[in-house]
């Protein structure tokens, strides 16, 4: 798992269901598919699609009394799969979440019978998010933003950064577009002082809304102390833990980065916001307690 992997609230539950109980679908025994639960974990990132799904989800979170088209895409891609048998009925019943419960287990997933980012994208049913990530070129060497810190390889100011998305607030703030995975760091005057690129999480645990940062660390531990998280800046508690904005986390045995600069803009994080170490020193000094905190 990612070193700062905060998941935000407790899994939704779903009654248990009975394959062998009559309905429309029924769970597929993992035995009889020819794959056992404990086999190797199969590539997250999509290396194990439903080859005959071709629907893509709109809905970022699918579970339990959920209906419509979203769930029938769901549905034909667990058929598909081996993991339901029958017609798809486009309700999110007990059958569904213990089939989803399966695959999750199979492949590694966090098993709670909800149909989030990471089991989507292990199902072939998650749309392109490359294609959403905001990026601007390269700055050339020695550019400042608007109030003088040095611009890292993914960020940009003024006229030259992105527009500020639209409804995300107003007057001095920092901007998340969880999309784009980009931020935008606005002054009084409404101006872009910066923007930049991050790696947000691969969870749906980024709440959007209206939030402020309560809390600053120039060094913090992730939750399972396997990673360093330098210069911290929290805006959203979970029952797990803080997620916030921080530079690149590092490993503890020796202080080696998790990534690289270049493969920010991909959802690689557990819950936080990893920028490059540049735009992590903006942020210590931009973001003091209580700054407004929007995400989109």
């Amino acid at each position: 798992m990612a070193p700062e992997d905060v998941r935000g609230s407790a899994p939704r539950s779903a009654p248990s269901a009975d394959s062998s109980s009559p309905g429309t679908l029924t769970v597929v025994d993992p035995e009889v598919s020819g794959v056992v639960a404990d086999s190797a974990p199969l590539d997250v990132a999509g290396a194990d699609p439903a080859s005959g799904t071709t629907c893509v989800l709109a809905a970022t979170k699918l579970g339990f009394g959920d209906s419509g088209s979203d769930v029938t895409c769901l549905q034909n891609a667990l058929v598909d799969g081996g993991f339901l048998a029958g017609v798809s009925t486009g309700e999110f019943d007990a059958n569904t979440s213990d089939a989803i419960r399966v695959v999750q287990t199979q492949r590694s997933l966090f098993v709670d019978g909800v149909v989030g980012r990471e089991t989507a994208i292990s199902l072939g049913i998650w749309p392109d998010e490359a294609m959403n990530v905001i990026r601007t070129p390269q700055p050339a060497a020695g550019a400042v933003d608007l109030l003088g810190y040095p611009l890292s390889s993914v960020a940009s100011a003024g006229a030259d950064a992105p527009p500020v998305p639209a409804d995300s607030g107003s007057g001095r703030r920092l901007v998340y577009d969880r999309a784009a995975q980009r931020i935008w760091a606005i002054d009084d005057e409404g101006r872009t002082v910066r923007s930049w690129l991050v790696s947000g999480s691969r969870y749906g645990n980024e709440t959007p809304g209206a939030h402020e940062v309560y809390s600053r660390s120039e060094m913090s531990t992730a939750w399972n102390g396997k990673a360093f998280l330098p210069k911290m800046v929290r805006w959203l508690k979970t029952q797990i833990g803080a997620i916030g904005f921080h530079g690149l986390p590092r490993h503890v045995e020796d202080n080696s980065p998790y990534q690289t600069e270049a493969e920010l803009g991909t959802r690689l994080s557990g819950g936080c916001q990893r920028q490059a170490d540049l735009d992590a020193a903006f942020t210590w000094d931009f973001a003091q307690i209580g700054t407004p905190v929007v995400v989109v």
